[in-house]
């Protein structure tokens, strides 16, 4: 392989929840994610250092919307209960804060959920700082989605929204910061740079506040099995100018209700794992030192390898190497991408198969 890791793409966001299928079925009806990719209901073992030192049974499931983006990821402890975010969130906050979901058509959306009962729109129609349109919407569990403007469709499916095209994250300090999300993450041009008072935040909590906001993607497209299926992607990083943040996963589990990390699929996780060690982001997790299945970690319906960093403020980073992924469950076909040329993409064909395993959400 290759001396240097690839990143296809933002792999999914995790979303803690209390009640897993209530939740999913909620994201199918309103930004389609109905594409089960697959389900797990097991003991995390690895995640001690964020899980109180002790193994924490979990029940998660990835689901993507097929005209492209990453997924969510939609999890819930299984045993024991989640401890909600005992303070209100608002912006600047340390962590993820937003999870930005694609339009092609920001407008026709807004018009849209605003005729959707179960859209909690947060203000109105507003310009995003790169000019474009945008908007905000919180779902029944306090998370809020911003969505943004975003042309590339993978597989055109005449609905108004794709799937996740970045998060908004929380930090102290942006340039601090851009060691791991340029550095490592390859978000390594800035689309715009600006300090004040946004009208766009306005309806979000704190949002009235003087901000400093750098808006990132990256400059190459990305390269890897999945990357036409991911797409490009954004990340924003955030700091609050006029009070001093708060963390939120302080006191909290991984999986506890909230935004838990933002995941990227890779490839080659040796190289990864030296670079991030170079540049002060060291492995905090690597199922690579505890390998099950020859060499890749099992994963329900799936298989590869994780690890994950924090930023320099604690936000978790996950990084994902896809060793197999189903793509129709029912007629028991998966793909082995060990072997596959780690930049070339899957021929779009191949992934259209993951249709197979669409769930509508009155079966959940």
């Amino acid at each position: 392989m290759k001396e240097n890791y690839i990143i296809a793409g933002i792999q999914q966001v995790g979303i803690g929840v209390e009640k897993l299928y209530e939740a999913w079925k909620y994201y199918i009806d309103l930004f389609n994610m109905d594409i089960r990719i697959l389900e797990d209901d097991k003991v995390a073992e690895l995640m001690l250092p964020y899980t109180g030192g002790k193994p924490q049974r979990r029940h998660a499931l990835i689901a993507v919307n097929m005209q492209g983006g990453g997924g969510f990821e939609v999890w819930q402890y299984s045993e024991r209960k989640p401890k909600p975010l005992d303070f209100t969130l608002n912006m600047g906050d340390l962590g993820v804060l937003i999870c930005k979901v694609k339009s092609r058509d920001v407008a026709h959306t807004f018009e849209e959920f605003s005729k959707n009962p179960k859209a909690h729109i947060l203000g109105g129609l507003n310009k995003n700082i790169d000019g474009n349109q945008t908007f905000y919407v919180k779902d029944p569990y306090e998370n809020l989605f911003q969505i943004v403007q975003d042309d590339y469709i993978f597989k055109d499916e005449g609905q108004s929204t794709g799937g996740a095209v970045g998060v908004t994250i929380g930090v102290t300090d942006i340039d601090k910061a851009m060691t791991v999300y340029r550095d490592i993450l390859g978000y390594d041009k800035i689309i715009a740079d600006e300090t004040g008072v946004f009208p766009d935040f306005e309806g979000l909590p704190s949002g009235t506040q003087k901000f400093r906001r750098r808006l990132l993607t990256h400059s190459q497209p990305r390269k890897g099995s999945l990357s036409e299926l991911f797409g490009p992607s954004y990340i924003e990083l955030v700091q609050v100018l006029e009070r001093t943040p708060k963390k939120l996963y302080e006191g909290r589990f991984w999986g506890d209700p909230g935004f838990i990390q933002v995941c990227f699929d890779i490839r080659n996780m040796d190289a990864l794992r030296k670079k991030c060690a170079e540049l002060g982001h060291p492995f905090t997790v690597d199922t690579t030192q505890n390998i099950k299945e020859g060499n890749s970690f099992d994963m329900g319906d799936a298989a590869g390898q994780f690890a994950y960093i924090e930023d320099p403020d604690g936000t978790l980073i996950e990084f994902v190497e896809t060793h197999k992924i189903p793509i129709a469950k029912k007629l028991g076909l998966s793909l082995n991408l060990k072997n596959r040329d780690p930049e070339k993409p899957l021929p779009k064909w191949m992934l259209g198969m993951l249709r197979l395993m669409r769930v509508k959400s009155s079966k959940i």
